[in-house]
């Protein structure tokens, strides 16, 4: 039987080729004793292609930010498990990655290594590609002597990380797609439609109801002091963004990602399960609780979080219980603190926080899902309104006319 599979050879190369075996389970016995760690095994279709070793696929999947993080972290753990030297891997990834960014970064990895710095060390001169918590999981591998683990678990941290800002991207990409289209419908309505049965009106000399004189005001305006409306809408964006860098103006921002009806839900829901899944993983890896909170705290960007982050501290300092400080507080949802009360109870505090979070990323999935879901159609309805309420305004002085045609002298 023939049996198309994928995988990794010794030296890090993605390996797309074909095998005779009874079934996959040999099959995969077969590959491993040949050293390659396989990722799947499927029946080979007709017309399968002859055995070819590329690593174009890896090519294809370049990326930059977290998707790049996420395919290099897990690519370095398949080679790094498979027994790959550090630098025979590193070397491998620059070769083979298409991205001119992480080529670079991890070419200036492999340097740093080679002239005797470790991994974490290395990665430290690279804050915008690894942040502390992935550096200081690396280190805590190279110490314990368990680096394939802890890269294991860092390729789980941030496959999370990419999945959970795809669910939130591609749940509102057709909303976005929506609220551009309802708009530029209506700009196109409002400065090229009104404008010529503006001048209709004008020749006929209807009387115009309140609303059609309205948009006949909005349409003037738009048309003829639109650099106004580009400029001022230029000086918000810049005034905005500056105001956003200030300490009052992320407390607004974040006090109302809270407080706004839906939005509040969905904020705490995804913090809640970040944060758990941080403090399971860095716990599990046996780091100081006092170095777990640092490093969650350094990476939280809601200032409501990091001050829950540092009450914990606090109260950790003084001998309590980290469930303490997340008990009594509306931020962490109470099924995560109850599993922080128990997991301190058994002493299992990392288990109970990881397979919380995945209930937890599990629930924000589809809690995203039904929000948008209802959103969609709010939105269509709001567009058709606004199309129903614009064209009736245009066409009820013309209706106007035609009744008062039809009632006039015959």
């Amino acid at each position: 039987m023939k049996l198309a599979y994928e995988g990794y050879d010794s030296s890090g190369k993605v390996v797309s080729d074909t095998i005779d075996a009874p079934n996959a389970a040999e099959a995969g016995v077969m590959l491993r004793g040949r050293g390659m760690f396989v990722t799947s095994i499927n029946a080979a279709s007709e017309g399968q292609a002859q055995p070819t070793k590329t690593g174009s696929r890896m090519k294809s999947r370049g990326g930059s930010g977290i998707k790049g993080l996420t395919l290099f972290t897990r690519q370095l753990q398949v080679m790094i498990t498979t027994g790959t030297p550090i630098l025979q891997a590193l070397s491998a990834l620059q070769r083979q990655t298409d991205n001119a960014a992480w080529s670079d970064t991890i070419a200036r990895l492999e340097a740093r290594v080679e002239e005797g710095l470790s991994l974490s060390d290395a990665m430290k001169d690279h804050p915008d590609r690894f942040d502390a918590i992935y550096c200081n999981l690396v280190h805590a591998g190279e110490t314990s002597g368990k680096l394939p683990l802890m890269l294991e678990r860092l390729a789980t941290l941030t496959r999370k990380q990419l999945q959970t800002r795809n669910t939130i991207v591609g749940a509102l990409v057709y909303p976005s797609l929506l609220i551009v289209l309802a708009v530029g419908v209506l700009s196109l309505m409002l400065t090229m439609v009104l404008p010529r049965f503006g001048e209709l009106f004008v020749t006929l000399d209807l009387p115009l109801p309140p609303t059609t004189k309205a948009l006949m005001f909005l349409s003037g305006v738009l048309t003829s002091y639109w650099w106004v409306i580009v400029l001022a809408m230029a000086v918000v964006g810049f005034g905005s963004r500056y105001w956003l860098k200030t300490e009052h103006g992320k407390q607004s921002v974040f006090t109302a990602m809270l407080r706004l009806p839906m939005l509040g839900k969905v904020t705490r829901s995804f913090a809640t399960a970040r944060i758990a899944r941080l403090l399971g993983v860095l716990m599990d890896s046996h780091l100081p609780l006092l170095d777990v909170l640092d490093l969650i705290r350094g990476g939280t960007v809601n200032i409501h979080y990091s001050r829950l982050l540092d009450e914990a501290k606090e109260a950790v300092t003084r001998g309590e219980p980290i469930s303490t400080a997340f008990t009594g507080s509306d931020l962490i949802t109470p099924s995560v603190s109850e599993a922080i009360r128990s997991g301190e109870a058994s002493g299992k505090v990392a288990s109970s926080l990881l397979v919380m979070s995945d209930m937890l990323d599990e629930e924000n999935e589809v809690l995203v899902k039904s929000l948008t879901g209802v959103l969609e159609p709010l939105i269509l309805l709001a567009m058709g309104v606004l199309v129903g309420f614009m064209a009736l305004s245009i066409f009820l002085p013309l209706f106007d006319l035609t009744a008062m045609s039809a009632g006039g002298p015959q």
